[in-house]
Parts: structure tokens; C-alpha cells; sequence
């Protein structure tokens, strides 16, 4: 049987002198008080998120006469589910719904790509100037992009793109975004070059290297510009409302909108309009529950990029 050596002053194993030395580390035992605050907190801001939602809901379901009840109540005492027809039908919603998807679908393919394109080309090729082009993507963002709407009207109707789509697809195509190719470049620079070193070694050019080795390696990042791409083209006013002067080119942003203007000098119904406005609100919200994960790591992996 073999024996430890120990030590001589305190007859402890040597083995062992270190570990006894060390103090005692103690779990540190959670605050009540903290732990309510916390909760609190976190109630608090969950309702600030969650009751405008309910109370939508509530106002569609309820009749015109029930909005107006005083003193105002949560639940209707009636649930009219004809609201979401009878709404819709109101202001063609299949044809602005067709008219949305069309412009937000190609808006998003569009500044994607382009800013994936011009990403790559920032962090992983070397050509003079580089660091200048991403310097004004980067100081671009400081513009606000109504400053260049009266330029870009008179420029559009000029070659003729006045009351079609083009002004609100075409930008897209040619990096449209600035925040998406700075959030694209930061995706490549964190990517070993020992990875394109590997591929050009198997014969492979930039083309088959961004397609088949970038992209798959930073699908958190061109899902998070997709997401971030449709809910702003899906919910942009402004453009559609300065270019498009056809109602049959409307898209439901716009749509919505006029919801209300054919009702000017009485109360608009509020029921059909809440509704409808639900409707409105379901694809921006399937989108972000179905890919949320890859958009949390998106945005959450920025930080951990390094220069190069």
C-alpha cells in the first residue's frame, strides 16, 4: 500500500496542502429584495409591450358602438370575427397585400445580396482605397435619408420612374443600406483568412469562395439584414406615399392610411381598422418569430469581431 508524502509541520499530504490552503468559497446567496426588483422590472416591460397589442386586438373584435364605451373595457361583451373580413375588403387588402410583397421581396434580395457583395469585398480583397469607400459607407449613416428625397424625386421623374416601383426597388440593388454592409464587413473580418487561403489552393476563385465558403459561415448575419430589410420596407410610408400616385400601386402602408381618409367629417370605425391593422402586422411578425435565433446571434456576434 503506498503512502503520500506528506508534510512534515502539519502532516498534511502534499497533495493536498494547496487545496486546504485556499478559502472556503462560499455560494453567494440571492437577495429576495433584488430578485422581486428584478421581476418587477421585467413585468413592467413586458406590459408596456404586450397591452397595446391586447387592446388592439380587443377594438377589433368589439362593434363601432363598443370602442366608445365608457368606462372602457378589455374584453368585449361580443366577439365580432367579421370584422377581419368585412375590414379588409374595405381597402382591397389581397391587392395592396399582393403589391407589398412583390416591392419588400425584391427590396430585401436586392440589399442583401449587395451589401454581402460589397462586405466581402471591404474585408477580404485588397485594393487601393479600401478603407476610404468603407469610411463614407460608415459616414453616410449620419445622414438622416430625407435630406436626399427632393433630389431623388426630381431625378426619378426625369427618366420617367415617377408612380411606378422602381424608386423603391432599385436602390436596394445598389447597396442601398449602409448599416448592412458595415454589419457584413464585420462579419468577414472575424472569418480566418486561412479559410480563403485553404479554398484558393483547391482552385477555387472569389466568386465559388463568397458562394459556397462566406455565405453558409455568415448566415446569421445576411438573415439579420433580411429581417431588418422587410420590416422596413414593409412598413415604409414615406417613399411609396412621394412616388406612387396610382392607388392600384399602393402598398398596404400606404393602404392603411388611406383606411381613415375616406371617412374625413365622421367617425372612422375603428374596429375594421384595428382588424385590419393585425393583419397587417403578421408577416413582420412570423418573420422575426421563425429566425429570431440567428437574429439575436447577429447582432450579438458584432462584438466579437476582430480587425484586420
Amino acid at each position: 500500500m503506498t503512502t503520500l508524502p506528506t508534510d512534515p509541520a502539519t502532516e498534511t499530504p502534499l497533495a493536498l496542502a494547496g487545496v486546504l490552503d485556499e478559502p472556503v468559497r462560499r455560494p453567494k446567496k440571492r437577495r429576495p429584495l433584488g430578485t422581486a426588483s428584478w421581476y418587477a422590472t421585467a413585468l413592467f416591460i413586458c406590459a408596456v409591450m404586450v397591452v397595446p397589442l391586447l387592446w388592439m386586438i380587443a377594438i377589433g373584435l368589439k362593434s363601432r358602438t363598443a370602442v366608445f364605451e365608457v368606462p372602457p373595457k378589455l374584453l368585449p361583451h361580443e366577439f365580432h370575427w367579421g370584422n377581419f373580413i368585412k375590414g379588409p375588403q374595405a381597402i382591397h387588402f389581397p391587392r395592396l397585400l399582393l403589391n407589398s410583397t412583390i416591392i419588400t421581396a425584391l427590396s430585401v434580395l436586392g440589399g442583401v445580396m449587395t451589401a454581402m457583395m460589397a462586405g466581402y469585398a471591404l474585408a477580404r480583397l485588397r485594393f487601393p482605397g479600401r478603407k476610404m469607400w468603407f469610411y463614407l459607407f460608415v459616414g453616410s449613416m449620419l445622414l438622416p435619408g430625407v435630406v436626399g428625397l427632393i433630389p431623388l424625386f426630381q431625378l426619378y421623374k426625369s427618366i420617367g420612374w415617377y408612380d411606378t416601383w422602381l424608386p423603391l426597388i432599385v436602390p436596394a440593388f445598389f447597396g442601398g443600406n449602409p448599416l448592412f454592409i458595415f454589419l457584413a464587413r464585420q462579419y468577414f473580418l472575424a472569418i480566418p483568412y486561412s479559410i480563403d487561403e485553404a479554398a484558393k489552393i483547391d482552385g477555387a476563385g472569389h466568386f465559388r469562395i463568397f458562394t459556397q465558403v462566406m455565405l453558409p459561415l455568415t448566415k446569421p448575419a445576411w438573415i439579420t439584414m433580411a429581417i431588418l430589410a422587410f420590416q422596413a420596407s414593409w412598413n415604409d410610408f414615406l417613399n411609396p406615399l412621394v412616388y406612387l400616385y396610382s392607388s392600384d400601386k399602393w402598398p398596404l402602408s400606404v393602404g392603411m392610411a388611406s383606411f381613415i381618409s375616406p371617412f374625413a367629417g365622421q367617425t372612422p370605425d375603428w374596429s375594421y381598422y384595428m382588424a385590419t391593422n393585425l393583419l397587417y402586422m403578421l408577416p413582420p411578425l412570423i418573420l422575426f418569430f421563425a429566425a429570431q435565433r440567428y437574429f439575436i446571434q447577429g447582432l450579438g456576434s458584432l462584438g466579437s469581431t476582430t480587425q484586420k
